[in-house]
């Protein structure tokens, strides 16, 4: 038998450490200053949820569903969001830390990534087609077979994406940018 979401609650500076939810099912909450570092996530639904100042370090997303969830200010490093349900997964970070995050074979269209370190994140074959990025770091971001058709790169720095072996038509950049889609020829830019 199948338990009632919670709803409209707000956790405000709890601690999952290492622990798995007891509840698996959350709707319209707000997680504040919580901590999930090594958290086991596995088949948790965040349906309009947000959270807000969180570390979710290396928890564990074995098909967790994040639907129209919002990230802000949070420290996601080494999350494998590949793992994640894909089932209407859509989710928007602001001023987080993703560092060492994987969106493997990703469906996340229209996803912003605002003020963000995605620094080492694979975007290996994933579908980012007007996705937003704005500036956001992305140093040593992994591209490979990515769509970024449509994508928004205009304000992103530190990016190095090969237009050979990427879907980039109607992809956005700038002037001050766009050396990021040479990284590959080894040539010199004044």
């Amino acid at each position: 038998m199948k338990s009632e979401p919670i709803e409209d609650q707000v956790f405000l500076g709890k601690t999952f450490e290492g622990n798995a939810l007891a509840q698996k099912d959350y709707e319209q909450c707000t997680f504040v200053n919580c901590i999930f570092q090594h958290a086991d996530l596995s088949r948790t639904i965040f349906s309009d949820c947000q959270f807000k100042d969180c570390d979710l370090s290396m928890a564990t997303l074995n098909e967790t569903a994040f639907r129209d969830t919002t990230f802000t200010n949070c420290k996601l490093l080494g999350l494998r969001f590949d793992t994640c349900n894909p089932f209407s997964l859509s989710f928007k970070f602001v001023g987080c830390t993703l560092q060492f995050s994987s969106f493997f074979r990703l469906k996340i269209p229209k996803t912003t990534f605002q003020d963000c370190k995605l620094e080492e994140v694979e975007f290996v074959e994933a579908d980012l087609n007007h996705a937003v990025f704005s500036h956001c770091d992305l140093s040593r971001a992994i591209f490979q077979n990515s769509n970024l058709e449509g994508a928004d790169l205009r304000t992103a720095i530190h990016f190095s994406i090969d237009p050979e072996a990427n879907r980039i038509q109607k992809a956005k950049f700038s002037r001050q940018n766009i050396a990021g889609l040479l990284d590959k020829y080894r040539i010199l830019i004044d």
